[in-house]
């Protein structure tokens, strides 16, 4: 029987730099992973394979307006789903395989098949054949991560009634694409399909879009997405969704209890995930569940077994690939007898929509809502030379910081490259940089950052210089 110092059960973001991590710090290691592939839900059927699709649509919606830069398109501009999907997946496959590699470079073995604890020490692998294979760990990683999730009445078929999974590899553009759920993978799928010419609608139970994100940012999204040409329905319940052959009919009843019809031919389910353990047997291993059915752990990620760990989506906290990371590592670190550190307040969160939103620390409302005195500071990006110059002023950066100290306590922001933005907007506030020392800072010009330095300027005695 095999024996390794650290077993990581699930291959995704979270679990695969765990293991690298660990392997770095000298431990025997190994990775179960169900799938033939590996990389989990991020690498094949979340994170990469979406973005590879808003990239190839946002390529065609930009098309349609290279004549306001002087470029004429000769002939018709056609859409090829199918060889867009074959792309899109050529990614997750090249991206894939450098997973491997880097299972390969770093001497980590890897297992396929499900793993599940026979006890605290022991794992059982039952691969595709039937066959199961032993293994001893000294300390073992569940990273399992997340499925969709739906509502008890939606029977998803995966052909008319989908999940996101099936969303990125449809045999068509639909005519009319019915989301349910407002959030982050909602708005992204939707948004390639609107671009590829269909017709979207969003209907969201709360009353707005990416509800855990500062309500500027949800207006502004909105209002940016409507110009577009998507629909919303928000503060609308679906109590029913049916499919009659190829059509898809979704009802929901708006705020005063107003009954609302949408015939589409095709319906997405988006209204989150779901921690994933089936199959683990946690109770055999004396691992413990929580009533949400996330594995339960302490600030050191340790489960009710000592020896035994749990990091990304089937913990608490946001389901987010860079917080898996983050939380791989502190555990390979842990193990080794380091002492890392994770400020979840600093985990930034990113919406890959054009325009893209992202914010990290408090919002307006969090602040609102603690009784902090604090101060704002805004910077719209039509007011930025280099968003003109490429035609992407649609936006802007809101600082938050606290009126006594100036420490800055938030920063969100919606706009071109505001997922990359994000990361100066941690950076400082790792080092509790003030909206002052922000304001102090060179930028250069001219760069899309220069709206953070604008909007510190304005948290700061309203000093913007170009508004």
């Amino acid at each position: 029987m095999s024996s390794f110092d650290v077993v990581i059960i699930g291959s995704g973001p979270g679990g695969y730099v765990a293991a690298i991590r660990c392997a770095q710090l000298g431990m025997k290691t190994a990775i179960i992973e169900k799938y033939s592939t590996l990389g989990g839900t991020c690498l094949n059927v979340g994170c990469i394979p979406s973005k590879a699709l808003l990239a190839s649509s946002h390529h065609y919606e930009e098309l349609q307006h290279f004549a306001d830069h002087g470029i004429e398109v000769s002939g018709e501009v056609k859409v090829n789903l199918q060889k867009m999907i074959d792309r899109k997946q050529a990614v997750v496959d090249q991206t894939s395989g450098g997973v491997k590699f880097l299972m390969d470079k770093n001497n980590i073995t890897v297992f396929n098949g499900v793993g599940s604890f026979e006890s605290a020490n022991l794992i059982a692998v039952t691969k595709a054949d039937g066959s199961v294979e032993k293994i001893e760990a000294k300390n073992t990683i569940i990273a399992t991560g997340s499925k969709p999730s739906s509502l008890p009445f939606i029977s998803i078929d995966k052909e008319r009634i989908i999940t996101s999974t099936e969303a990125l590899k449809l045999p068509e553009v639909p005519k009319h694409l019915i989301i349910i759920g407002g959030g982050v993978i909602g708005l992204e799928l939707g948004q390639v399909y609107l671009r590829l010419g269909a017709q979207v609608s969003v209907v969201e139970f709360m009353d707005r879009i990416i509800p855990g994100m500062d309500g500027a940012l949800s207006k502004e999204l909105t209002k940016v997405l409507k110009k577009q040409g998507m629909k919303f329905y928000t503060s609308h319940k679906v109590k029913e969704v049916t499919r009659n052959g190829n059509a898809v009919v979704v009802k929901a009843d708006n705020a005063k209890g107003e009954e609302i019809v949408l015939d589409g031919d095709y319906a997405l389910v988006a209204v989150g995930r779901r921690p994933y353990t089936d199959g683990l047997n946690a109770e055999k291993a004396g691992v413990k569940l929580t009533d949400r059915g996330q594995v339960e752990v302490n600030d050191h990620l340790q489960t009710s077994a000592s020896n035994i760990y749990a990091i990304g989506d089937v913990v608490r906290g946001a389901m987010l690939a860079h917080k898996a990371e983050e939380e791989g590592v502190l555990v390979a670190e842990y193990l080794a007898g380091q002492k890392p550190h994770i400020d979840y307040n600093l985990i930034p969160g990113v919406v890959y929509t054009w325009p893209e939103v992202s914010a990290v620390g408090k919002t307006e409302e969090q602040l609102k809502a603690e009784g902090r005195n604090y101060k704002v500071g805004n910077f719209p990006f039509k007011a930025l030379g280099r968003a003109r110059a490429s035609a992407d002023t649609d936006g802007f950066i809101k600082i938050l910081a606290d009126a006594t100290t100036d420490e800055v306590l938030g920063i969100h922001m919606i706009g071109a490259r505001a997922a990359d933005l994000i990361a100066e907007a941690v950076t400082a506030m790792e080092f509790r940089a003030s909206a002052e020392d922000i304001s102090r800072m060179s930028h250069a010009h001219p760069t899309f950052a220069e709206a953070i330095k604008e909007a510190a300027l304005d948290a700061t005695g309203k000093r913007a210089l170009h508004v």
